[in-house]
């Protein structure tokens, strides 16, 4: 089985890397990186279509935003607080916010939906998200190039010591939650506040 899927990896790598930058994208990068690194795909190639899914994924949630309004209404009601952080970061930060938003788990979907709602030019929107995608895809895949090594190391280390590797991962997403979580807090803290200055 593990044959088989590194036989697809090396047949369809970029057909895969293209899919799972749409969906989520940084493992789907760091594995294109590591191919790289091994030589299975072109580094030049791995950057532009991992750029291109990523960008692929944004303008999907920007048009939600933008042409089903009806969708965010139903979406507001479980996601309202996001939302709300989503349209604070717009509004104090602006366009930068588009390039910032892939590095902001619990957001990445969230603000690009977010921008589709407002009157923001759905041109200047796809330029600019085109071009940070494709920085996103070359921050993220060039490391995983250079460190290939010690990331094929790595997982041989986790395939035999799982039962090690499990209990760390679940530590390190627990605290990751925890710390977006306060991020959120304190985001809407400062909105609260805002809003009750102005009063």
């Amino acid at each position: 089985m593990e044959e088989l899927f590194t036989n697809w990896l090396k047949e369809y790598g970029y057909i895969i890397l293209f899919l799972w930058s749409i969906m989520e994208g940084e493992m789907g990068l760091v594995m294109a990186g590591t191919l790289v690194h091994t030589g299975s795909m072109q580094y030049l190639i791995a950057v532009f279509v991992g750029g291109l899914g990523g960008f692929t994924g944004d303008q999907i949630y920007f048009y939600i935003g933008r042409l089903n309004k009806g969708f965010i209404q139903r979406k507001l009601k479980s996601q309202r607080r996001k939302f709300a952080i989503a349209h604070l970061l717009l509004k104090k930060y602006g366009w930068p916010i588009i390039f910032m938003q892939r590095y902001m788990y619990g957001l990445r979907t969230i603000i690009p939906m977010s921008i589709g709602i407002t009157k923001y030019s759905a041109k200047r929107f796809a330029l600019i998200n085109l071009l940070s995608a494709w920085v996103w895809a070359m921050v993220t895949i060039t490391p995983a190039y250079f460190f290939g090594e010690e990331i094929l190391n790595l997982l041989v280390y986790v395939k035999e010591h799982w039962y090690f590797a499990l209990p760390i991962a679940a530590i390190f997403l627990y605290g990751i939650y925890i710390y977006l979580h306060k991020l959120e807090q304190h985001l809407l803290q400062k909105r609260s506040q805002r809003w009750q200055g102005r009063r």
